[in-house]
């Protein structure tokens, strides 16, 4: 299946996985400037992001009434909130400000991620075809394009305002697009099913929670590490973030293909590999240049497991559940996206981000065990129809 028919089937989705990108891309390119501003350590800093994970606690109980309420309109609405919310951390004047403004921009972002993970679930059950590693690709894309944009403005000279306000209007244009219909939903009638099946929540909460924890802390310290234990400059420290966002692009267009061809798990074994590898070069790295690619191993690696998790979830849950078994694995998995830059923090004020990012390595293997389990092995081993 070719990227262009598979971005056709998701298209309405895919334009609120770019947004979502954009509003991360252009956090991540800014951690530097947004740190300095509100004057505090590393074990603060990682402290005060954990008010992303306080807003996406909102999203398990939210996110399917939402979807529900406002039917098709739930991702340009959600979107169009997101853009207003990634002007809040540019404005605050402190910590507790700071706090706040992320705060209500992970409960927004959550809203909309929810949505369009099950929107791409929902189409992948009418259509038999695989989309998820796509979609999530369509948010590397835009992350890095986010991250680069950044980059390239603080370099020639833009204040954190007007770089936030050209993030903001960037997410507010795919709004609109996001009313573009893909497939009719799928016929869920039949009997109703009265809770959720725990394991697979709690297995794929767990592989999709690593991934998105060596994610997040890439996206939130790499430009950090590279500017200040490297000595980079502001446009080398953007690049860090930028070469997560391209890697992981590419690795989630062609984990479109690999899924063709060899079972999700046997691929987020792999991947995780990869990951480990690659937090290891970052941590000893001693030039800009080794540590991208130490960053692009992990973008690799990292780019896949989430997705596939994700879509495993999806295709496993009871149909009439599906949104509902997604939010569950979003809130296990979102929340240490957040959680994961916090410990960062902690780490780094003790030991340096060095060690922090070698650690990064030891988390990142418990995927392993976790994909052996019997709660997803045997259905994950046949790969979807194409």
């Amino acid at each position: 299946m070719s990227i262009r028919s598979a971005l056709s089937l998701s298209r309405a989705p895919a334009f609120a996985f770019a947004a979502v990108g954009l509003a991360w891309g252009c956090i991540a390119a800014m951690a530097p400037v947004l740190k300095a501003g509100i004057g505090v350590d590393d074990a603060t800093y990682g402290l005060l992001l954990l008010g992303t994970a306080v807003g996406l606690s909102t999203t398990m109980v939210v996110a399917p009434r939402w979807e529900r309420l406002t039917g098709r309109w739930a991702l340009p609405l959600g979107t169009l909130m997101l853009s207003l919310a990634i002007l809040g951390p540019a404005i605050a004047g402190g910590a507790v400000a700071f706090f706040v403004a992320l705060t209500v921009l992970g409960a927004l972002s959550g809203l909309t991620d929810v949505v369009m993970n099950s929107r791409v679930s929902r189409i992948e059950a009418v259509s038999g075809r695989s989309l998820m590693n796509l979609n999530h690709g369509v948010f590397s894309a835009a992350y890095a394009v986010a991250a680069l944009t950044t980059g390239a403005l603080r370099e020639t000279g833009w204040g954190v305002g007007p770089i936030f306000v050209v993030a903001a209007l960037m997410i507010a244009a795919t709004a609109p697009l996001q009313l573009i219909r893909s497939l009719p939903p799928e016929d869920e009638a039949g009997p109703t099913t009265r809770g959720l099946p725990a394991g697979l929540v709690l297995v794929c909460g767990a592989i999709v929670l690593i991934a998105f924890m060596t994610e997040a802390t890439v996206e939130s310290w790499s430009a950090l590490h590279l500017e200040r234990t490297l000595g980079g400059s502001a446009g080398e420290g953007a690049l860090g973030p930028a070469m997560l966002g391209l890697t992981m692009a590419f690795g989630r267009f062609s984990g479109q293909g690999l899924a063709a061809r060899f079972s999700e798990l046997s691929v987020i074994r792999v991947a995780t590999a990869m990951a480990m590898v690659g937090a290891l070069i970052v941590a000893v790295a001693p030039t800009p240049l080794i540590a991208y690619l130490g960053f692009g191993c992990m973008g690799l690696g990292v780019s896949v497991i989430g997705p596939m998790g994700l879509a495993l979830t999806g295709r496993l849950a009871p149909p009439d559940r599906r949104t509902a078994a997604i939010a569950r694995v979003a809130v296990i998995a979102f929340a240490g996206f957040f959680v994961a830059p916090a410990a960062m923090g902690v780490l780094s004020e003790a030991f340096g981000l060095r060690a922090a990012f070698a650690s990064v390595a030891v988390m990142a293997a418990i995927v392993l065990p976790l994909s052996l389990s019997r709660v997803v092995a045997p259905p994950a081993a046949a790969p979807i129809r194409r």
